[in-house]
């Protein structure tokens, strides 16, 4: 039965919302084809329907993945921007998370299509760091200094934190360490260390 135009535009939408998380989970090569229509609820033989290839999703996954973060980040102040990023919650939860801790070492090695919408994201959330930089800075030069310094640090830490075992010390410890200094920086208050420990990290089954 021929599916209706709106039809296809939710299998679509379903498809980049599904190929988002698990990119980010698994990495672009962690996923096949086959595993994401399989995740999406969709056949197979449907997703040359929708993309010419693998290569053209990934960039407009990465895409909708930058943008739903950034649209999560209005309204919050720094202080909630850097706990809330370098937080336990976040590094546990790397298919809901930033897609650039958690894609930019796949990036490198992607076709242009995808660096450029890598770099196109960088550039907001970079703008976005300034903004709040801007109150520690002396001049705009000195805020975009700081604000690449603090997201490289950001990134970094979130990346280091997430290569260690699950449950790790160090884990945790990089990310204090690196809150501590950042909120140092931009001359705000760091909160206390949690105490609790931390939960293991959820992962995606993968689908053989």
């Amino acid at each position: 039965m021929k599916i209706t135009k709106a039809q296809s535009q939710e299998n679509r939408a379903r498809i980049v919302e599904t190929a988002s998380a698990l990119f980010r989970e698994r990495g672009y090569d962690g996923v096949s084809v086959a595993d994401l229509m399989l995740a999406a609820g969709l056949t197979h033989g449907g997703f040359y329907k929708h993309f010419g290839s693998k290569a053209e999703l990934m960039a407009e996954a990465t895409a909708h993945g930058l943008q739903a973060k950034m649209h999560d980040y209005q309204g919050v102040d720094m202080q909630g921007f850097v706990n809330g990023y370098l937080s336990r919650e976040h590094r546990d939860s790397r298919g809901d998370g930033c897609t650039m801790a958690a894609l930019s070492g796949d990036a490198a090695r992607q076709p242009a299509a995808v660096q450029a919408v890598f770099e196109s994201g960088i550039a907001m959330m970079l703008a976005a760091v300034e903004r709040g930089a801007m109150e520690a800075a002396t001049t705009p030069a000195a805020a975009r200094a700081q604000a690449i310094g603090l997201f490289a640090q950001m990134v970094g830490a979130m990346v280091l934190s997430r290569a260690c075992p699950d449950d790790s010390p160090l884990s945790d410890e990089i990310l204090d360490t690196c809150r501590a200094q950042i909120l140092g920086a931009l001359g705000l208050r760091s909160p206390a260390a949690e105490r609790t420990v931390p939960k293991r990290r959820r992962r995606v089954p993968v689908v053989d």
